[in-house]
């Protein structure tokens, strides 16, 4: 009994850690290990959402959208949250309900700046041509 109390107080502690999602800066090249000489994966497009796994020197391991596991160079790396689209099309609406207008629809693998959380399940977005509106989370990765 009293490990069980001991694991459920490490639980609610606090101790498990934020996901941290940073994008492309820039395009950048994803390698199978921390090293130019690894092998090179494919190319990330600028504005790309990743979760950061860790960072060491000057290499960050991190995760894609399809849940790869990838090496970056850091500083190829922005703080700028985006969110890419994993729904086939993703309404992006005037206002955080499923009954509010819809202001434009985004395509799947499309990628959107996160402007902030919305009420609980939506996140405020904003298109590269400036639309902006309210996103259900389920239908965008990243932010």
């Amino acid at each position: 009994m009293r490990l069980l109390v001991c694991v459920a107080g490490l639980c609610l502690s606090g101790a498990v850690a934020a996901i941290d999602f940073k994008s492309a800066a820039s395009p950048a090249v994803l390698y199978d290990g921390p090293s130019e000489k690894a092998r090179p994966l494919y190319i990330l497009a600028r504005g790309t959402p990743v979760e950061l796994v860790v960072a060491v020197e000057k290499w960050a391991k991190v995760r894609d959208q399809a849940g790869d596991i990838l090496w970056v160079e850091r500083r190829l790396l922005s703080d700028k949250r985006t969110v890419i689209v994993i729904a086939q099309t993703a309404p992006v609406r005037a206002e955080a309900s499923d009954t509010a207008a819809v202001t434009f629809e985004a395509a799947k693998d499309v990628v959107l700046e996160w402007q902030e959380s919305g009420p609980p399940g939506w996140a405020k977005v904003r298109h590269a041509d400036g639309q902006s509106g309210f996103v259900r989370i389920n239908q965008v990765w990243g932010g």
